[in-house]
């Protein structure tokens, strides 16, 4: 289900009250067996507060893996993990829609930045989770030598590898973090 709200100069608050309401209910599916889609969302955006992040990363934190929600991807359908459906471009699209770039490409970039740091950082892949690492396979595994090079020339390349380090940090059952209303103001003063 795509959500389609309109959005102008005079109806940001609406927006992002559809939005919060959207995710919240199509958050509640399953990210993995420790946490739902909307838990993992929070916690990651609550990383990104802890660690001083840019204000735009502590959007794109919370808004990564809206493609998840955008194309009923979840643990609950069989072939959840089974193909890669893009749900990083799929939700960067969406997002361009309605944000601005640099808060846009670090979500369009956080698959490529696993698969880089799996080929840079030796203990990365062991600290993935167990959907991390099946999603990995379909994905197409660790990057060559050459697209690390050509990873590194993107623009906001850091900040999609920030993002994903914070992302795989961010499936802790019952972690008690802000609500999405926390970043109802952060949201506004992004749009576009």
């Amino acid at each position: 289900m795509y959500l389609d709200v309109p959005i102008t100069a005079e109806n940001p608050d609406n927006f992002v009250e559809h939005l919060f309401a959207w995710l919240g209910r199509e958050g509640q599916t399953k990210y993995d067996s420790s946490v739902t889609q909307l838990e993992h969302a929070l916690q990651t955006a609550n990383l990104a507060v802890i660690e001083n992040a840019h204000e735009f990363e502590v959007v794109a934190a919370l808004l990564h893996d809206v493609g998840h929600l955008l194309m009923n991807e979840n643990s609950a359908e069989s072939d959840f993990l089974a193909s890669d459906l893009m749900h990083e471009t799929v939700g960067a699209e969406w997002l361009e829609r309605f944000f601005p770039d640099q808060l846009v490409t670090p979500v369009r970039y956080h698959v490529p930045a696993k698969r880089y740091l799996c080929s840079t950082d030796e203990t990365y892949y062991k600290g993935l989770s167990a959907a991390s690492t099946a999603s990995l396979r379909v994905q197409g595994g660790p990057m060559t030598e050459e697209e690390c090079s050509i990873f590194e020339n993107l623009k906001g390349w850091q900040s999609a590898v920030a993002l994903r380090k914070r992302d795989d940090r961010a499936k802790m059952s019952g972690k008690d973090v802000p609500s999405i209303n926390a970043y109802r103001d952060l949201v506004i003063k992004y749009l576009k």
